[in-house]
This record gives C-alpha cells, sequence and structure tokens, in this order.
C-alpha cells in the first residue's frame, strides 16, 4: 500500500517542504516540494499566517499519511530559538488539523539517512535526494531538498521499524 510523507524543514525566513511516495515495491517518488519565503519584514504573526496557510494547502491537496519535522538542533541566541519553535509549532498544528501524525528527527538522523553521514554538508543532501527520488534536477532550494531528506527519513524509520514489529510478533 503506498505511503505519501510529508517533510518540512523549518526556518523563520525560509521553511522548506517536500512530500514523497513510497509504492508498493518500496520505489521513492517526489509528489511535490517547494519553499515558503518569510519576509523579515513581516509580522511574526503574519509568517506564522503565511506558513500555516500553505502547508495547509499541501496537506489538503495531497493528504499524505503522515508528517515529519526536522528537530531543533542549534539556534544563534534564544530568540531565534524561540522564532524557530513558534514556526514548528505551526507546522504540527497544520498536520494537527489535518488528521496527520507527527514525527520528529534530528539533523543527524535525516542526514545519516539520506546520505549515510551524519554530518554531510547541505549540497550533499541535495545530491543524494536528487540520486534517491531519481529527479532530473535537483531541489529547487537547500530548504525543500532538507525537507525532502525529513520525508525520506522517516520513511526508511518506519520501513525498518514495520520490519522490527512484524519479526517479533513472529516469534
Amino acid at each position: 500500500m503506498p505511503v505519501k510523507i510529508l517533510g518540512v524543514d523549518c526556518g523563520t525566513e525560509f521553511t522548506g517542504y517536500g512530500l514523497v511516495e513510497q509504492n508498493e515495491r518500496g520505489e521513492l517518488r517526489c509528489l511535490t516540494s517547494g519553499t515558503i519565503e518569510l519576509s523579515r519584514r513581516e509580522s511574526m504573526p503574519q509568517r506564522l499566517t503565511r506558513v500555516f496557510a500553505q502547508l495547509s494547502s499541501v496537506l489538503e491537496h495531497h493528504q499524505p499519511d503522515s508528517v515529519a519535522i526536522e528537530d531543533v538542533f542549534y539556534a544563534h541566541n534564544v530568540k531565534s530559538a524561540l522564532k524557530l519553535g513558534q514556526v514548528r509549532g505551526v507546522a504540527m498544528l497544520a498536520a494537527a488539523v489535518h488528521g496527520c501524525a507527527v514525527a520528529e528527527y534530528s539533523p543527524l538522523a535525516i542526514k545519516s539517512a539520506v546520505t549515510g553521514y551524519g554530518k554531510a554538508e547541505k549540497i550533499q543532501v541535495q545530491q543524494m535526494v536528487t540520486r534517491l527520488l531519481c529527479l532530473g534536477t535537483p531541489p529547487a532550494s537547500f530548504d525543500a531538498a532538507d525537507a525532502l531528506a525529513v520525508a525520506i527519513c522517516h520513511v526508511h524509520t518506519a520501513s525498518t521499524q514495520q520490519r522490527f514489529h512484524s519479526a517479533a510478533a513472529a516469534r
């Protein structure tokens, strides 16, 4: 049974999203990806409204099975961390409003799942996402590529957990 995962790479200036589908044979394909650009000139409530509206549009149109979000790992200062947390909260809210379960993954786990190396550079993640999804051209931005990587990480993690549970149940 095909599974659709929306990956979200939250940011206060750019929030990437990417929808990945895994078919019955385990093959992955990109259904859509993009970047929500947020202006520094807008108030934080306006930015959060834009993130919510655009993610809601993707969720309504594609109806993914679940949403995977990159976990907070580093912030320049407390104020930056709080703003990033607000964007992540809005992404989680959009998922919950649309009935999607939310999974969170550390940047190390995401990079490891996609490149095999937890400290890979953004260009390496973009290149591997392009290869794993058999894309003709790389995603338009690093944010979109990172979001697709989050979705791929969730697909791989969920598949591994499902095999583990199946093996345990068979014993």
